[in-house]
C-alpha cells in the first residue's frame, strides 16, 4: 500500500472478470489534514492508486498505470460523511497489460468512473 493505512478492504468478491470490493476510508488519516482542513475530500489521485492496488491484488502482478481515459469524478467523497465505498473492477488482461473499467460509489451515489490500462512491470508467482 503506497499510502499506509488510508483504507482497508472489508470485503472482496471476484467472479470471472469482475471484482467488487468494499473498502473503508480512514477519516482520520493524515492526508485529510491538508486536503482540506475542516472539509476533507478524498484526493482523486488516491482513488486511482486504490484502484491500481486492488487490481494488483486481483491479478497478482505489479502494475504501472500507462493510460487512463474517461475519468469522471461525479461526486465528492468526504470520508467523514461517506467512509464506506464500493469499487467495481471489470478486468481484462493480455500478457503485458491489464485493462480496468471501474466505478466507485457510496450508497446509491456514483462518485467515480475510470477506464485504465496498466502495464505489467513484474510478474508474480
Amino acid at each position: 500500500m503506497l499510502i499506509e493505512d488510508l483504507y482497508q478492504v472489508n470485503d472482496r468478491v471476484t467472479d470471472k472478470d469482475r471484482t467488487i470490493a468494499q473498502i473503508a476510508i480512514d477519516k482520520d488519516h493524515e492526508i485529510f489534514k491538508g486536503h482540506f482542513p475542516g472539509n476533507p475530500v478524498m484526493p482523486g489521485v488516491c482513488m486511482i492508486q486504490i484502484i491500481k492496488e486492488l487490481t494488483e491484488e486481483v491479478v497478482g502482478e505489479k502494475l504501472f498505470l500507462s493510460v487512463s481515459s474517461n475519468i469522471k469524478f461525479m461526486a465528492i467523497i468526504n470520508p467523514e460523511i461517506h467512509p464506506d465505498l464500493t469499487l467495481v473492477l471489470d478486468i481484462s488482461r493480455s500478457e503485458d497489460e491489464v485493462k480496468v473499467k471501474n466505478t466507485t460509489s457510496f450508497g446509491e451515489t456514483l462518485a467515480l468512473k475510470l477506464n485504465a490500462v496498466f502495464k505489467v512491470v513484474e510478474k508474480r508467482k
